[in-house]
């Protein structure tokens, strides 16, 4: 059982933040000293968000780097902060927290470990770094915003049959007013699925996002990280399990979530299956029907089949004509030549309609393209975001796209300005067809704004 912790920005003081009046300047000098207060009283009122990435290779060096900046650059104190370091450090994983308790003073801070960290520099531009010793650390400064951080482990999360009540119990948040969800898991054994169903389940409308831990190369060490002031997770280093913050309140937590796929071939409906395998689809022998599908294809088609070929599997049972981004990429495990039955990576059942797909750069970069189009346009009415955490798959980045940032550099030509943190991740975490699931070879982001100006 999880104790809740909560940090509401809003019943702070101001006084500690606002610039004062000092009472021997003579009357000519107090306007401007006005000024300057109601002008601090505003920033102090509006959400900020800072980020800062260090590539120092001295681990004490690069928290004081990190620290130094991110600090400077907001004009209140900051109410969370999120961590995120490279597994070139692993061997220092356990100095992290002590290090940045030493030069950092924030209620609640989050992080984990990752096979590449994603961060601000100095210039203002957001970079992908992979392989090579980083830390980016985001501050935010959230009047208004209710902040609750836990740590959940897969023996304590309840069965998937349990009510809501049981869910809410153990995050100890209630389901309204309705919380955004921050998670940060360390691997499959973690209940992760499980967890993201029950938080679906009891929190209907919350939007949850994050991603996976991840080390150096396959079986490499992970760390999850969780602090807060006074409660039960002070300075808590990790293996197992997810940690996580739900905020409410004065926030709006929205997601881009591109799965880097295409279809190929027609819509077609699974007309048996069993768990996992699907045994026909239009009543026909599915691995008959994908041999006539790649049969058909160009030679370029056909050479991404062999080994980037995937299942999309459509959410909306009832939207007739389905397109790019109406689906949720699944992996294909294996086939059954004997059956010609095809294995996927999620459960399916007669009646569900199924897509093949292909990935390559070009088909990750105008999917994310396109959903960052569309977010654009339904956002323009909307106050501004301010920040954005990225989930980038460690399949991703210059090894899919042959150069680095491709991601980054193509989020900020929409939303621009703006300070980006994250990491590489083992899974990414995020909502498709308005539910909740861990994905493969994805970015994912969360983009923050104020409910209100």
């Amino acid at each position: 059982m999880t104790t809740p912790v909560f940090w509401d920005a809003g019943n702070k003081g101001l006084a500690s933040i606002l610039v004062k009046c000092n009472s021997s300047q003579n009357k000519k000098s107090k306007p401007t000293s006005l000024k300057r207060e109601r002008s601090s009283k505003l920033m102090a009122d509006q959400m900020q968000w800072a980020n800062a990435l260090s590539t120092r290779h001295s681990l004490e060096a690069a928290v004081t780097d990190v620290v130094e900046r991110a600090v400077s650059s907001l004009t209140a104190p900051a109410d969370l902060g999120l961590v995120f370091i490279s597994s070139a450090f692993t061997s220092e994983y356990s100095r992290l927290l002590p290090l940045l308790a030493e030069k950092l003073s924030v209620p609640v801070l989050i992080g984990c470990s990752g096979g590449g960290v994603i961060g601000t520099t100095v210039s203002g531009e957001t970079q992908e770094l992979e392989a090579e010793p980083a830390i980016s650390l985001t501050l935010a400064h959230l009047p208004g915003v209710k902040i609750q951080v836990f740590h959940v482990v897969a023996e304590e999360l309840p069965d998937l049959d349990s009510s809501p009540d049981t869910w809410l119990d153990m995050i100890g948040v209630p389901a309204s007013p309705t919380p955004q969800f921050i998670l940060l898991s360390s691997s499959f054994a973690s209940g992760i699925n499980d967890l993201l169903q029950g938080l679906d389940f009891a929190y209907p409308g919350s939007v949850i996002v994050g991603g996976q831990a991840s080390g150096g190369g396959m079986g490499g060490r992970i760390a999850l990280f969780c602090n807060d002031a006074g409660g039960e997770e002070d300075q808590s280093l990790y293996r197992e399990g997810t940690v996580g913050i739900a905020l409410t309140g004065n926030i709006v937590l929205e997601t881009i979530v591109a799965q880097g796929c295409r279809p190929i071939g027609k819509p077609l409906q699974v007309t048996k299956a069993d768990r996992n395998i699907i045994l026909e689809l239009d009543e026909k022998v599915p691995l008959m029907v994908l041999r006539d599908l790649i049969a058909s294809l160009t030679e370029q088609e056909r050479i991404l089949a062999q080994h980037s070929l995937f299942v999309g599997v459509a959410m909306d049972e009832f939207k007739l004509a389905l397109q790019q981004g109406d689906f949720l990429i699944r992996g294909i495990l294996g086939v059954d030549p004997t059956a010609g039955a095809i294995a996927i990576g999620d459960r399916v059942r007669p009646g569900q309609r199924l897509q093949f797909h292909i990935r390559d750069a070009q088909a990750s970069a105008e999917d994310l393209e396109l959903l960052l189009q569309s977010y654009q346009h339904k956002r323009e009415s909307e106050p501004s975001a301010v920040a954005a955490l990225m989930f980038s798959c460690l399949g991703r980045g210059e090894g899919l796209y042959g150069k680095p940032n491709f991601d980054s550099e193509l989020f900020r030509r929409y939303l621009n300005d703006i300070p980006v943190g994250g990491f590489f991740c083992g899974g990414e975490i995020g909502p498709v067809g308005g539910r909740t699931f861990l994905h493969a070879y994805t970015s994912a982001f969360g983009i923050c704004r104020q409910n209100q100006l």
